[in-house]
C-alpha cells in the first residue's frame, strides 16, 4: 500500500548514521588518562553523527552546547579525595530548547547507537539547560553514583 512506502521511505531517512570507527577511536583517547584530550562531541551533519570537536578543558567543552544544537559529549572529569583521585567518564545528551520536536525525537533513537560504541562510564545525563552540564553540577552527579569520599582534607 502507498502509506507503507511512505512510512518506509519516513523511517529511511529518519535514521542517522555513526561514524563508529572515528567515535571508538576517540573514545578509547579519552579514557587513557595518560594523553590530555580530556572531552569530544559529537554532532549532527546531515544524516550522520560525526565528531565536532576534542579538548583538554571542561570550559571549551561547554562551548560546544547550544540552544539551537543536538549532541553528545563524552568528558572525562576527576573526582575523589586528596587521597585517591579518579576518573570518571560521563556521556551528556545534549538537546537545546531551540530544537525542532521531530529532531528532538531522533535524538532518543539515535542514542542507542552512540551508546553501542560509548559503553562505559560513569553518569549519563540529558540536559537542555547549561546549568545542568555546568562541571560542579556534573561532578555532583559522579560522586552521587560514585561511592565514598573519605578524605580528611590533609595529604601527608
Amino acid at each position: 500500500s502507498t502509506w507503507e512506502i511512505v512510512g518506509r521511505r519516513e523511517s529511511e531517512s529518519a535514521m542517522s548514521v555513526v561514524d563508529k570507527e572515528k567515535m571508538q577511536e576517540l573514545y578509547d583517547l579519552i579514557r587513557n588518562d595518560k594523553q590530555p584530550i580530556a572531552w569530544a562531541v559529537f554532532k549532527y551533519e546531515g544524516k550522520s553523527i560525526v565528531p565536532g570537536a576534542t579538548g583538554e578543558t571542561y570550559e571549551d567543552f561547554l562551548t560546544h552546547f547550544k540552544d539551537d544544537q543536538r549532541l553528545y559529549g563524552f568528558v572525562r572529569v576527576n573526582t575523589g579525595d586528596e587521597m585517591s583521585i579518579r576518573s570518571k567518564f560521563v556521556l551528556i545528551t545534549w538537546v537545546g530548547k531551540a530544537v525542532k520536536a521531530v529532531l528532538r525525537a531522533q535524538v532518543s533513537t539515535d542514542k542507542a547507537f552512540v551508546k553501542g560504541v560509548i559503553k562505559s562510564y560513569a553518569k549519563e545525563i540529558l540536559a537542555d539547560n547549561i546549568e545542568e552540564v555546568q562541571l560542579e553540577t556534573v561532578l555532583d552527579q559522579v560522586r552521587s553514583v560514585g561511592g565514598a569520599n573519605y578524605g580528611t582534607g590533609v595529604r601527608d
